[in-house]
Protein backbone atom coordinates (compact mmCIF):
# COMPACT_ATOMS: atom_id res chain seq x y z
CA UNK A 1 0.00 0.00 0.00
CA UNK A 2 1.23 3.01 -1.38
CA UNK A 3 3.99 2.09 -2.86
CA UNK A 4 3.12 2.45 -6.36
CA UNK A 5 2.44 5.25 -8.66
CA UNK A 6 -0.78 6.96 -8.10
CA UNK A 7 -3.05 8.65 -11.00
CA UNK A 8 -6.12 10.87 -10.90
CA UNK A 9 -8.33 10.13 -13.67
CA UNK A 10 -11.69 12.51 -14.75
CA UNK A 11 -14.04 10.74 -16.70
CA UNK A 12 -16.70 12.23 -19.37
CA UNK A 13 -14.34 15.27 -19.80
CA UNK A 14 -15.48 16.49 -22.96
CA UNK A 15 -16.82 19.85 -21.55
CA UNK A 16 -13.52 20.53 -20.29
CA UNK A 17 -11.19 23.05 -21.59
CA UNK A 18 -7.41 22.71 -22.31
CA UNK A 19 -6.98 25.47 -19.55
CA UNK A 20 -9.49 23.63 -16.91
CA UNK A 21 -7.71 20.47 -17.71
CA UNK A 22 -4.40 22.00 -17.17
CA UNK A 23 -5.38 24.03 -13.88
CA UNK A 24 -6.76 20.56 -12.67
CA UNK A 25 -3.51 18.34 -13.12
CA UNK A 26 -1.79 21.58 -11.77
CA UNK A 27 -3.80 21.23 -8.86
CA UNK A 28 -3.83 17.70 -7.85
CA UNK A 29 0.15 17.85 -8.71
CA UNK A 30 0.55 13.85 -9.11
CA UNK A 31 3.07 12.40 -11.87
CA UNK A 32 0.21 12.51 -14.44
CA UNK A 33 -3.89 13.48 -15.03
CA UNK A 34 -6.08 12.17 -17.19
CA UNK A 35 -9.45 13.27 -19.15
CA UNK A 36 -11.64 10.69 -20.97
CA UNK A 37 -13.54 11.63 -23.38
CA UNK A 38 -15.26 10.54 -26.64
CA UNK A 39 -13.47 9.07 -29.46
CA UNK A 40 -12.53 11.08 -32.92
CA UNK A 41 -10.63 7.70 -34.79
CA UNK A 42 -13.21 5.16 -35.91
CA UNK A 43 -11.99 1.95 -34.13
CA UNK A 44 -11.18 3.81 -30.73
CA UNK A 45 -12.81 2.84 -27.72
CA UNK A 46 -12.24 6.34 -26.11
CA UNK A 47 -9.86 8.85 -26.04
CA UNK A 48 -7.42 10.34 -23.39
CA UNK A 49 -5.71 13.56 -22.81
CA UNK A 50 -3.17 12.84 -20.29
CA UNK A 51 -1.43 16.00 -18.43
CA UNK A 52 1.44 16.47 -15.94
CA UNK A 53 1.17 19.39 -13.43
CA UNK A 54 3.28 21.07 -16.18
CA UNK A 55 2.58 19.86 -19.27
CA UNK A 56 0.50 17.76 -22.09
CA UNK A 57 2.18 14.29 -22.82
CA UNK A 58 1.18 12.61 -26.39
CA UNK A 59 1.46 9.05 -24.76
CA UNK A 60 2.68 7.65 -21.05
CA UNK A 61 2.03 4.33 -19.57
CA UNK A 62 0.87 4.03 -16.35
CA UNK A 63 -2.02 6.39 -17.25
CA UNK A 64 -2.75 4.29 -20.15
CA UNK A 65 -3.65 0.85 -18.09
CA UNK A 66 -5.12 3.30 -15.28
CA UNK A 67 -6.96 4.86 -17.33
CA UNK A 68 -8.35 1.86 -19.29
CA UNK A 69 -9.19 0.48 -16.02
CA UNK A 70 -11.28 3.27 -14.92
CA UNK A 71 -13.11 3.58 -18.50
CA UNK A 72 -13.92 -0.42 -17.82
CA UNK A 73 -15.04 -0.23 -14.50
CA UNK A 74 -17.48 3.20 -15.50
CA UNK A 75 -18.81 0.15 -17.91
CA UNK A 76 -16.98 0.62 -21.02
CA UNK A 77 -17.70 -2.42 -23.46
CA UNK A 78 -14.87 -2.51 -26.23
CA UNK A 79 -15.57 -3.12 -29.70
CA UNK A 80 -12.92 -5.65 -30.06
CA UNK A 81 -10.90 -8.32 -28.23
CA UNK A 82 -8.31 -5.18 -27.10
CA UNK A 83 -9.24 -2.17 -26.02
CA UNK A 84 -8.28 0.88 -28.11
CA UNK A 85 -7.16 4.17 -26.76
CA UNK A 86 -7.14 7.00 -29.16
CA UNK A 87 -4.30 9.64 -27.25
CA UNK A 88 -2.17 12.02 -29.32
CA UNK A 89 0.72 9.81 -30.34
CA UNK A 90 -2.13 7.40 -31.87
CA UNK A 91 -4.14 4.34 -31.40
CA UNK A 92 -2.78 2.06 -28.49
CA UNK A 93 -3.66 -1.65 -27.91
CA UNK A 94 -4.36 -2.73 -24.17
CA UNK A 95 -5.30 -6.25 -23.29
CA UNK A 96 -6.97 -7.46 -20.41
CA UNK A 97 -5.02 -10.30 -18.77
CA UNK A 98 -5.45 -12.56 -15.48
CA UNK A 99 -2.68 -10.20 -13.75
CA UNK A 100 -4.35 -7.10 -15.27
CA UNK A 101 -4.29 -4.76 -18.03
CA UNK A 102 -0.92 -4.66 -20.27
CA UNK A 103 -0.61 -2.70 -23.31
CA UNK A 104 1.23 -2.79 -26.70
CA UNK A 105 4.20 -0.65 -27.33
CA UNK A 106 4.00 1.87 -29.26
CA UNK A 107 5.99 2.88 -32.42
CA UNK A 108 9.73 4.42 -31.28
CA UNK A 109 9.36 8.25 -32.77
CA UNK A 110 12.53 8.12 -32.54
CA UNK A 111 15.80 5.49 -31.97
CA UNK A 112 19.63 5.58 -32.76
CA UNK A 113 22.59 7.29 -30.79
CA UNK A 114 22.82 9.93 -28.75
CA UNK A 115 24.00 13.14 -30.18
CA UNK A 116 27.34 13.69 -28.85
CA UNK A 117 26.68 16.88 -27.19
CA UNK A 118 23.58 15.51 -25.38
CA UNK A 119 25.63 12.70 -24.14
CA UNK A 120 27.86 14.53 -22.67
CA UNK A 121 25.30 16.36 -20.67
CA UNK A 122 23.72 13.35 -19.91
CA UNK A 123 27.87 12.05 -18.19
CA UNK A 124 27.87 15.39 -16.36
CA UNK A 125 24.05 15.55 -15.27
CA UNK A 126 24.73 12.04 -13.90
CA UNK A 127 28.04 12.93 -12.39
CA UNK A 128 29.60 9.42 -14.68
CA UNK A 129 32.41 9.14 -16.55
CA UNK A 130 32.18 7.51 -20.56
CA UNK A 131 33.43 4.14 -19.55
CA UNK A 132 30.43 4.02 -17.30
CA UNK A 133 28.08 3.43 -19.98
CA UNK A 134 27.29 0.61 -22.03
CA UNK A 135 25.27 1.87 -24.52
CA UNK A 136 23.00 4.96 -24.71
CA UNK A 137 19.94 5.42 -27.55
CA UNK A 138 16.90 7.52 -27.98
CA UNK A 139 13.95 5.47 -27.05
CA UNK A 140 11.11 8.17 -27.40
CA UNK A 141 7.78 7.51 -28.22
CA UNK A 142 6.45 10.27 -27.40
CA UNK A 143 7.33 11.65 -24.05
CA UNK A 144 10.96 11.69 -25.43
CA UNK A 145 12.74 9.67 -23.54
CA UNK A 146 16.42 8.73 -23.95
CA UNK A 147 17.96 5.81 -22.38
CA UNK A 148 21.27 4.55 -21.10
CA UNK A 149 22.77 1.53 -20.08
CA UNK A 150 25.02 1.12 -17.25
CA UNK A 151 26.62 -2.25 -15.86
CA UNK A 152 24.43 -3.27 -12.95
CA UNK A 153 21.57 -2.56 -10.62
CA UNK A 154 24.05 -0.66 -7.95
CA UNK A 155 25.20 1.44 -10.37
CA UNK A 156 21.66 3.02 -11.45
CA UNK A 157 20.61 2.89 -7.79
CA UNK A 158 23.81 5.04 -6.90
CA UNK A 159 22.63 7.62 -9.25
CA UNK A 160 22.03 11.40 -8.02
CA UNK A 161 21.26 13.63 -11.17
CA UNK A 162 22.04 16.90 -11.51
CA UNK A 163 18.79 18.62 -13.19
CA UNK A 164 20.18 21.94 -13.60
CA UNK A 165 22.48 20.03 -16.32
CA UNK A 166 19.73 17.84 -17.39
CA UNK A 167 17.25 20.63 -17.71
CA UNK A 168 14.79 19.51 -20.69
CA UNK A 169 15.96 16.40 -21.07
CA UNK A 170 14.16 13.47 -20.21
CA UNK A 171 16.82 10.45 -19.12
CA UNK A 172 16.07 7.05 -18.59
CA UNK A 173 18.76 4.84 -16.88
CA UNK A 174 19.07 0.70 -16.91
CA UNK A 175 21.19 -1.58 -15.61
CA UNK A 176 21.06 -5.44 -15.22
CA UNK A 177 20.06 -7.01 -11.84
CA UNK A 178 22.77 -9.85 -10.39
CA UNK A 179 20.61 -12.71 -9.94
CA UNK A 180 23.22 -13.86 -7.55
CA UNK A 181 23.58 -10.74 -4.98
CA UNK A 182 19.99 -9.00 -6.04
CA UNK A 183 17.73 -12.19 -6.86
CA UNK A 184 15.47 -13.41 -9.45
CA UNK A 185 12.41 -11.17 -9.06
CA UNK A 186 13.61 -8.45 -11.63
CA UNK A 187 16.00 -9.11 -14.51
CA UNK A 188 16.66 -5.16 -14.84
CA UNK A 189 16.67 -2.02 -12.44
CA UNK A 190 15.67 1.48 -13.82
CA UNK A 191 15.03 5.00 -12.98
CA UNK A 192 13.76 8.00 -15.11
CA UNK A 193 14.52 11.08 -14.66
CA UNK A 194 12.09 13.96 -15.92
CA UNK A 195 12.61 17.24 -17.76
CA UNK A 196 10.49 18.87 -14.99
CA UNK A 197 13.64 18.42 -12.49
CA UNK A 198 12.02 14.85 -10.52
CA UNK A 199 12.43 11.50 -10.69
CA UNK A 200 9.36 9.42 -12.06
CA UNK A 201 8.31 6.40 -9.98
CA UNK A 202 7.36 3.60 -12.29
CA UNK A 203 6.91 4.97 -16.14
CA UNK A 204 5.38 2.71 -18.62
CA UNK A 205 6.77 5.26 -21.55
CA UNK A 206 9.91 4.59 -20.82
CA UNK A 207 9.98 0.78 -19.86
CA UNK A 208 8.25 0.28 -23.55
CA UNK A 209 11.13 2.17 -24.93
CA UNK A 210 13.02 0.57 -23.37
CA UNK A 211 11.55 -2.83 -24.35
CA UNK A 212 11.85 -2.11 -28.34
CA UNK A 213 15.87 -0.91 -27.38
CA UNK A 214 16.69 -4.18 -25.49
CA UNK A 215 14.98 -6.86 -27.16
CA UNK A 216 15.68 -5.59 -30.39
CA UNK A 217 19.11 -5.67 -29.87
CA UNK A 218 19.35 -8.94 -27.72
CA UNK A 219 20.75 -7.07 -24.51
CA UNK A 220 17.38 -8.50 -23.09
CA UNK A 221 15.31 -11.69 -23.63
CA UNK A 222 11.70 -11.75 -25.04
CA UNK A 223 10.65 -11.77 -21.68
CA UNK A 224 11.45 -9.82 -18.66
CA UNK A 225 10.34 -7.78 -15.61
CA UNK A 226 12.00 -4.02 -14.82
CA UNK A 227 12.18 -2.85 -11.13
CA UNK A 228 11.78 0.69 -10.97
CA UNK A 229 10.83 3.14 -8.04
CA UNK A 230 13.24 1.56 -5.60
CA UNK A 231 15.06 4.69 -4.88
CA UNK A 232 12.38 6.79 -3.84
CA UNK A 233 11.19 3.46 -1.65
CA UNK A 234 8.38 2.35 -4.18
CA UNK A 235 8.36 -1.00 -5.59
CA UNK A 236 7.32 -0.68 -9.05
CA UNK A 237 7.12 -3.53 -11.41
CA UNK A 238 7.09 -3.51 -15.02
CA UNK A 239 6.02 -6.81 -16.82
CA UNK A 240 7.54 -6.89 -20.57
CA UNK A 241 6.57 -9.60 -23.09
CA UNK A 242 7.44 -9.99 -26.61
CA UNK A 243 3.97 -11.18 -28.45
CA UNK A 244 4.98 -9.86 -32.17
CA UNK A 245 6.32 -6.67 -30.76
CA UNK A 246 6.63 -5.85 -27.32
CA UNK A 247 4.21 -5.57 -24.63
CA UNK A 248 4.27 -3.91 -21.21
Amino acid sequence: LFRSNPLAVVTGADALSDAQMAAFANWTNLSETTFLLRPRVPGADYRVRIFTPKQELPFAGHPTLGSCHVWLASGGMPKGRDVVQECETGLVRIRRRDAGLSFAAPDLRRTGALEPDILARVIEGLHLTPEAILAANWVDNGPGWLAILLRSRDEVLALNPDYSVLSGLRVGVVGAWDPVKDGSEAQFEVRAFTAGGYEDPVTGSLNAGLASWLIGTGIAPSTYVASQGTALGRMGRVHVEQIGRAHV
